[in-house]
């Protein structure tokens, strides 16, 4: 529901309705505790978006779509909700002097990297690593491979990037695992939200806050749409990209008293942008010549495309990530269509105008461009960790902080880091709930 021009009294006033804040509004109301959650946008989820746009079939998803390593308390959320996954299989494709070719080890520099990486005694972004590590023309195949590889998967700008913590990601090869919630993440977000209802707590979308007013042990939130909300606490679950919103802009969050630490720390850390196109045609008509088609990868301006392999819907996503997203933030939806089709033909080596007639669907997301988020998920920077635990921490049992941006674990960047932060706030403002 929409919240009109209101006061409203609560316990917890939780802020974004994304996989932290609808686990924590669950965990918190089944404790007993009032629970209300504001969400700026009309719809549950936040960056996971599950929804079925004109053209589809079947529901896509138009951000978080895999389940990147062991991720157990997904497995357990899902489990617990009756939902199961799907294991992706098949073939990679990377396409060089334009021949797409069988190679499952696209990144076959790696081990020589990680070699030097565990060397390393003193943390680098990855192009300074690089350059230093692997100079001159005959390591630069090796220096592209590894830039694209954080750029395309972390969405990070190798100019900031950790490389420590890529070396952690790539020695744990959560990449390699990456299974699909059947239905999408949808689901399980809705079923969230269903719990934390049950148990009481209630929820109130299209309401983005403007201003957080607070003092020990109260907090009023005013709202753009006129309601005001008082709480004894706050916890606060936003996009790291709404932290780093300048002061004035759309977007921004004021707290009164301000959080200057808080603040910096938010621009220490890394947060990627990323362009997804979701095209669904008649047929898979690919298979013919990219057998098991699974990933194929490249350097044409949307160099990463995936299929749902072993799933045969003909459908076919385009990823950009990175700068590379970052410099298209402004694009129209219809000029990142055209420049997808453009880079699927010339991949596939079939004609604009027969994948046109092919195309059924067509989805294009840019999360750099997105209201209430202004990018995709977080990446590791250097010195991130010490800024991570500024950002996260409490301010005097009051307000408190959650989302993917925060936390510290192999799984960064990730739904399941939305989740496990989302509840271990939870049990943080649990533990100092007066008694």
């Amino acid at each position: 529901m929409a919240a009109s021009s209101s006061t409203y009294d609560t316990d917890v006033l939780l802020i974004g309705a994304g996989a932290a804040g609808l686990l924590a509004a669950r965990d918190l109301a089944t404790a007993g505790l009032r629970v209300l959650l504001l969400e700026a946008r009309d719809y549950l989820g936040g960056r996971a978006h599950t929804l079925t746009p004109a053209g589809f079939t079947q529901p896509i998803e138009a951000g978080a779509e895999f389940m990147h390593g062991e991720v157990p308390l997904t497995r357990a959320l899902l489990t617990e909700a009756g939902q199961g996954w799907q294991d992706t299989a098949g073939r990679t494709y990377v396409v060089r002097e334009g021949e797409a070719r069988d190679d499952a080890d696209f990144f076959a520099h790696l081990p020589q990297v990680l070699a030097k990486l565990e060397e390393l005694q003193e943390d680098l972004p990855l192009a300074d690593f690089l350059a230093r590590e692997f100079p001159g023309p005959a390591h630069a195949e090796l220096r592209t491979a590894a830039i694209q590889f954080a750029e395309g998967y972390d969405a990070a700008d190798a100019q900031r990037v950790s490389s420590w913590a890529l070396r952690d990601e790539w020695q744990a090869g959560g990449a390699e695992d990456s299974p699909r919630p059947e239905g999408g993440y949808g689901p399980l977000l809705s079923w969230l939200a269903e719990q934390a209802q049950a148990a009481g707590a209630i929820i109130h979308l299209a309401t983005p806050v403007q201003e957080v007013r607070w003092q020990p042990g109260h907090a009023e939130v005013v709202a753009t749409t006129g309601a005001t909300y008082r709480a004894q606490r706050v916890l606060c679950t936003v996009p790291l990209g709404v932290w780093q919103r300048p002061a004035g802009q759309p977007g921004y969050i004021g707290f009164n008293p301000d959080l200057p630490a808080h603040r910096a720390a938010a621009a220490q850390l890394g947060f990627g942008e990323v362009i997804k196109v979701v095209l669904e045609f008649r047929t898979a008509f690919w298979q013919d010549t990219l057998p098991e088609l699974e990933f194929l990868l490249s350097e044409a301006p949307v160099p990463t495309w995936w299929s749902q392999f072993p799933d045969p819907r003909p459908l076919l996503t385009g990823w950009v990530a990175g700068p590379a997203a970052q410099r298209l933030r402004s694009a129209s939806a219809d000029a990142l269509l055209h420049l997808a089709l453009g880079s699927l033909a010339q991949l596939l080596h079939t004609p604009v105008a027969e994948l046109q007639a092919q195309l059924c669907g067509s989805y294009v997301r840019n999360w750099g461009a997105e209201a209430y988020a202004y990018g995709a998920y977080s990446y590791p920077t250097v010195g991130s960790p010490a800024a991570r635990a500024v950002l996260a921490a409490p301010v005097a049992n009051t307000l408190y902080w959650a989302g993917e941006g925060l936390y510290e674990g192999p799984a960064g960047g990730t739904v399941e880091a939305a989740l496990v932060s989302g509840r271990q706030a939870a049990q943080a403002l649990l533990a100092a709930w007066p008694a």
